[in-house]
């Protein structure tokens, strides 16, 4: 089969899978330790793990996934395309905890480390490998996925580390048969696998990546065009309308935005900046484009998960841009080539201080427990099966015993109304168990049955 440009593979670089699986655990231990403390401080940032946690209920249960907490009856297929995720059972059908999908997520990530790794290693060397590998596993966009907490991209950071780094080493099959599977993690993922089948093609100069971009745009069709619209219950893909490209053509200087701008310095940065030199950088464009076009700011900055996925492509693609540049004519380019990784390392130890995990350096100030005592009375009073209304307070503690709803939306009568006044999400003029009930559930009796701490619990009669 005819390769690429790319020199051979360094003989001294070969070495077993023991570094790269210690860069692995090293980095599920340290994301298990910030997942653990921040559920024991009874931190929610979002609703999601709530979300996740009811999927992975009922896949458990061999049930279509009925996600309570996005509405009445909502069948979560409807909201983003991730079959995959029916992964998630057999391990929820044994550890049936919310908790269990932080710890998978902190694990998948550890795997994606640990391909990282051992790419980078027959590349670069044991020594700059393994510190390039590290680099990686603990970038900012893999810390703001674990601080945000469970998401389906959990999937797709291994999968794009496997896949890419069997492209770095030239093993063709293997990097189409690890790309294939994203498109069921995620509808938009279409897009980068055939971003990475048209880099593919060109490289191996093998229809293997054409069939590749194909099979990509292919399921992104069918998914956003037939599959979401069918299951949503408004019946059109629920992510579509916050891409308003005429507004875009007509005011093109509103995608410039500061938020825009610290994502693509920390890619470049973290990149080395050889990243650019690489084809592979061209796999960052499907994602950076949904983004950076939606009119939703959430999107656009580093933070959150959004950037996750984008780690292993642009690690892969320095380490591709720093095999190219090896063969280069022009000297300069090639003594950069040399430092690059050093670049994306010393990155990393310079981010370090501003990313999640520096919290550990001070675990009583970054992970109080100080409601922990009035978080686990108000769980006690609601029993096991009952229908639950929530804020995003407790839902995330909730929802594996009991059926939750979240009280943004039209819900059926719950037999408990669950509120967090300090970190709820709620409106200001909801005070309390009572108001909040008023303006839900207006005419139906609710006791408020316990108030601490600012939690409260009322029960409806």
């Amino acid at each position: 089969m005819r390769g690429s440009r790319v020199g051979p593979v360094r003989p001294g670089a070969r070495r077993p899978m023991l570094l790269p699986a210690a860069v692995g655990l090293l980095a599920t231990g340290a994301y298990t330790v910030l997942s653990a403390l921040q559920w024991r401080s009874f931190a929610a940032p979002s609703w999601d793990l709530g979300i996740f946690t009811q999927l992975a209920r009922q896949y458990a249960a061999l049930e279509a996934p009925i996600v309570t907490i996005k509405g009445d009856g909502f069948n979560l297929l409807g909201d983003h395309f991730h079959p995959l995720l029916v992964l998630l059972a057999p391990i929820f059908a044994i550890f049936p905890h919310a908790f269990t999908l932080l710890v998978v997520q902190n694990a998948l990530f550890g795997l994606a480390a640990a391909a990282l790794t051992y790419g980078a290693m027959r590349l670069l060397g044991p020594v700059t490998g393994t510190l390039f590998g590290l680099a990686f596993a603990f970038s900012w966009g893999l810390q703001g996925a674990v601080e945000a907490q469970f998401h389906e991209i959990a999937f797709a950071v291994p999968l794009l580390a496997l896949s890419l780094t069997a492209f770095l080493l030239r093993k063709w099959v293997a990097c189409l048969l690890w790309a294939m599977p994203l498109v069921f993690v995620k509808e938009d993922l279409g897009l980068t696998v055939a971003a990475l089948g048209i880099v593919l093609a060109v490289r191996s100069r093998h229809p293997f990546g054409v069939w590749l971009a194909v099979w990509g745009i292919g399921w992104f069709a069918l998914a956003s065009l037939v599959i979401l619209p069918l299951l949503n219950p408004n019946g059109a893909w629920a992510y579509s309308s916050s891409i308003d490209l005429p507004a875009i053509v007509s005011d093109p200087a509103a995608l410039l935005q500061p938020q825009k701008g610290v994502t693509l310095l920390l890619l470049l940065v973290v990149g080395g900046v050889i990243a650019v030199r690489s084809p592979l950088a061209l796999v960052l464009l499907p994602t950076l484009a949904w983004r950076f076009l939606s009119d939703n700011s959430g999107y656009w900055g580093p933070t959150w998960q959004y950037s996750a996925v984008l780690m292993p492509i642009v690690f892969a693609a320095a380490l591709d841009g720093i095999v190219l540049v090896r063969i280069s004519r022009r000297g300069w380019l090639r003594g950069f080539g040399r430092r690059a990784a050093s670049v994306s390392i010393v990155a990393g130890l310079v981010l370090a201080t501003t990313l999640p995990l520096f919290k550990l350096t001070n675990v009583s100030a970054n992970f109080s427990t100080d409601r922990a005592a009035s978080a686990q009375a108000a769980l006690s009073v609601v029993p096991d099966g009952a229908r639950v209304e929530s804020d995003i307070g407790l839902m995330n503690y909730l929802v594996e015993r009991t059926d939750v709803y979240w009280l943004g939306n039209q819900n059926p009568l719950p037999d408990y109304l669950v509120i967090d006044l300090a970190a709820g999400g709620l409106p200001g003029e909801w005070s309390s168990a009572q108001v909040v009930a008023e303006a839900l559930h207006r005419g139906v009796v609710f006791t408020t049955i316990y108030s601490a701490g600012g939690y409260e619990v009322a029960r409806a009669h």
